[in-house]
């Protein structure tokens, strides 16, 4: 039996938290084709886990910290930067910014990644990169394409978990467009009633890739047993220390360099005892403020909830359309961005 991908009902919940601004990235969906065969493991035949990856180049520990003060720009509350061990060899970050695209192949309005044809949606993916590297010279901008392969679902499915996998070929799919123009890939997933448990192991064909990294959306965690939707999702501290060390394993078993993990979060709650998130070396955190609205409302949410509670990394997340529907609001310019604290080492744009 077909299942619609229903994140499209998936309406806003405006708490007194989430006024200040909030995400509903799976809102009003009506995209032309939103269905995937059924809910699965995916199943493409099996690739390459480990191409070679050659020698990884040992982090430049002065450069790094440089960067890491640079990034911290000139916050004087002894948060940022955040002090802990160098990562390990091939660390992207904070080397590189990433500017990413983020979607859904299935949907046109779950983000820019499925919105456009592969050839428009890249050559617009090229002309951010070379924006954000103009605004900021000092840190080389590289592109991805951030995936989401478990999508939160507004009925409960054939396992009641209220989400559903993606086929693996849409995921091969996003793999061949990054290889065009030589982009990462991150996988993303809204686990609804299920865990983190559950479905990250299914995906370990994929984080074994030197290329693909991983994000989680506590938004769509709903502990509580509600649908998504119904009220904003959590995760804890703990949920995401599992997913860190997982990925920390597989790395060192692997040989692989270190992989990003990238946290969503616009409310406080979204993310419980963040001071006991442990940091790895082989795995670098991105707390990406993922609220949508004006610019002045993005601002405060970003200095509310991710200033304050320091893990690793920032990310910052900018809505093409969602950004434009308050009076006098627009979309935020890398130069804005760049002026908050810390800077924003990721950015993703929806």
């Amino acid at each position: 039996m077909k299942q619609t991908i229903a994140s499209a009902a998936i309406t806003c919940v405006l708490t007194a938290s989430s006024l200040l601004s909030f995400s509903c990235n799976n809102a009003n969906e009506t995209a032309k084709d939103l269905t995937a065969k059924k809910d699965t493991v995916p199943t493409a035949a099996p690739a390459t886990a480990n191409p070679a990856v050659g020698t990884l180049t040992p982090v430049d520990t002065a450069k790094y910290t440089q960067l890491q003060k640079y990034l911290a720009n000139g916050d004087s509350s002894g948060r940022w930067p955040v002090k802990h061990e160098f990562p390990a060899a091939g660390a992207i970050l904070p080397f590189n910014r990433i500017v990413a695209y983020y979607g859904n192949l299935y949907s046109t309005r779950m983000g820019v990644l499925g919105e456009y044809a592969e050839p428009k949606m890249l050559e617009m993916l090229q002309g951010e990169v070379k924006k954000w590297q103009a605004a900021d010279t000092t840190v080389k901008v590289i592109p991805a394409l951030h995936y989401i392969a478990v999508t939160a679902q507004g009925s409960p499915g054939d396992g009641g978990k209220y989400r559903l996998r993606m086929p693996a070929k849409e995921i091969d799919k996003v793999l061949k467009m990054a290889e065009k123009i030589n982009a990462l890939v991150f996988i993303d997933i809204q686990v609804g009633l299920s865990t983190l448990e559950q479905e990250v192991p299914l995906l370990e064909k994929y984080l074994k890739m030197p290329n693909v990294h991983f994000g989680i959306d506590p938004e769509f965690s709903m502990k509580g047993g509600q649908a998504p939707g119904k009220v904003v999702g959590t995760f804890d501290a703990a949920d995401i220390n599992y997913v860190a060390d997982y990925l920390a394993k597989l790395v060192k078993a692997n040989n692989l360099p270190p992989k990003i993990l990238v946290v969503h979060r616009f409310t406080r709650k979204m993310v419980t005892n963040s001071q006991s998130i442990k940091l790895r070396p082989e795995v670098q955190i991105v707390m990406d403020m993922d609220g949508w609205g004006h610019q002045a409302r993005k601002i405060n949410t970003y200095r509310q909830f991710i200033y304050p509670e320091p893990v690793q990394f920032t990310g910052f997340k900018l809505f093409y359309k969602n950004d434009l529907k308050e009076a006098n609001s627009h979309v935020m310019s890398p130069e804005e961005v760049l002026k908050l604290k810390p800077k924003p080492i990721y950015i993703q744009y929806q």
